[in-house]
């Protein structure tokens, strides 16, 4: 077997990435009960930066904003300038793996538009930098429906070097990691078509040795005729601390 893709998984740095919208973003907010002045590290923000953007303008929160792009990240710090946003978002390069920050200096940490680790690894390395109660937004590539093409199930472990999860397999990880799921949602169908229109018209234009597996990744998806068996989820967890009792049962017992 070919070595898997490292990490993050490659997209063009000016396409559309998945769960990129700001509604994504508000909704995020929302579930982690973001409020003014809370702390939030936003991880492979993206060329404009959308998500630190509202999360500091709507939420008045306070903004770490990274990606791995040296170029988009100046181009950020300039759009922060002109915002007037200096107070409220610091753009700054972190390593996602080892993020030389102090621990518990968090609210949350999002991941919205980038799978930029494996999922358990990307946990192992986030929890310690969130406060108590601090909310994780991650996305991973997932299987979906009852019944998964073999070719679809062997190109992603190729792809991620480990066989694709479901969302259960997913909220099964969070709660082995120390988090509360607290909501997932995948990209739908018509969604997944947009987004992969999209992509393909940005591979003409970069390296060709980065975008062998994301050009098998639309290909597989066009002859699925439009019934997605692969996607895209983006999922929500809170930290819980070792010890602490589960949420009463609505139904009580």
């Amino acid at each position: 077997m070919s070595p898997a893709e490292p990490f993050p998984l490659y997209f063009p740095d000016t396409a559309r990435r998945p769960f990129s919208s700001e509604a994504v973003t508000r909704r995020f907010a929302k579930v982690a009960q973001l409020e003014e002045g809370g702390r939030v590290l936003d991880l492979g923000c993206g060329p404009s930066g959308s998500s630190s953007v509202v999360l500091a303008q709507e939420f008045g929160c306070s903004v770490v904003a990274s990606d791995s792009n040296e170029a988009m990240l100046a181009s950020l710090q300039e759009r922060v300038r002109l915002l007037g946003l200096q107070g409220r978002v610091e753009v700054r390069r972190v390593e996602p793996s080892q993020p030389d920050l102090p621990e518990g200096e968090f609210d949350a940490v999002l991941c919205q538009s980038r799978t930029l680790l494996p999922f358990a690894e990307a946990l192992r390395s986030f929890r310690p930098l969130l406060g108590r109660d601090g909310r994780v937004g991650l996305i991973h590539p997932v299987r979906v429906g009852r019944v998964v093409p073999r070719a679809v199930l062997d190109f992603w472990e190729r792809r991620l070097g480990s066989p694709l999860p479901s969302p259960s397999n997913l909220l099964f990880i969070l709660s082995q990691s120390g988090f509360e799921p607290e909501s997932v949602e995948s990209l739908q169908d018509a969604e997944l078509d947009l987004l992969y229109g999209e992509l393909a018209s940005h591979l003409e234009q970069a390296p060709s040795e980065r975008t062998s597996f994301l050009s098998e990744e639309i290909a597989l998806h066009r002859e699925q005729n439009g019934k997605a068996s692969s996607s895209y989820a983006f999922v929500v967890a809170r930290r819980k601390e070792e010890g602490e009792r589960p949420p009463a049962s609505l139904d009580r017992g």
